[in-house]
């Protein structure tokens, strides 16, 4: 679940110490992949940044990488400056289909090998938690579009009239 990707220890297998701390992941809002993570050093002024394909493992204890050359500053990452300077945040995005507002994204799991967003978690407002379940499961080949202000999935609640359903019933065979 995304909560053991924030705020994390960054633990040199080198050293056998915590270098810093991922502060939060880096997802790029195109694919849905964490990019990485924005990581806090004592002493430095400005964040620095742990791409997940420096990581050799993430633990209950932190996050193991190899030593503190795995961490960048934001500018040596030219590559990664277009998702970077986004700062996409996934955790209170709204969720919603064509239709109607489904919530906001209150968690959301991942696939650790491939570090990719595999389901949303998404909080009903309130007037919806009195009629139905409290969290919708969101996964990710139901997404639309992700955009600065929303996430769009497939409405899943198709209506089907009897018109429709007429002939699938005319060719069931008897019983």
């Amino acid at each position: 679940m995304s909560k053991s990707l924030y705020n994390r220890p960054v633990v040199s297998l080198q050293h056998g110490a915590p270098i810093a701390v991922a502060v939060e992941p880096i997802i790029n809002p195109h694919n849905l992949k964490i990019l990485g993570w924005w990581c806090k050093t004592r002493g430095a002024t400005k964040q620095q940044v742990l791409l997940s394909e420096d990581v050799r493992e993430v633990m209950p204890q932190g996050i193991a990488v190899n030593d503190e050359g795995v961490l960048s500053h934001s500018d040596d990452l030219v590559r990664h400056n277009e998702i970077l300077t986004i700062h996409f945040q996934l955790l209170d995005k709204t969720v919603k289909t064509k239709r109607h507002k489904l919530g906001r994204v209150s968690d959301f799991a991942y696939e650790n090998s491939g570090m990719l967003v595999q389901k949303l978690y998404v909080a009903r407002p309130l007037t919806k938690l009195l009629a139905k379940e409290d969290t919708l499961i969101v996964d990710r080949n139901q997404i639309i579009e992700v955009t600065d202000h929303y996430i769009l999935v497939r409405d899943t609640d198709i209506k089907v009239t009897e018109e429709e359903l007429a002939p699938a019933i005319e060719a069931a065979p008897a019983a």
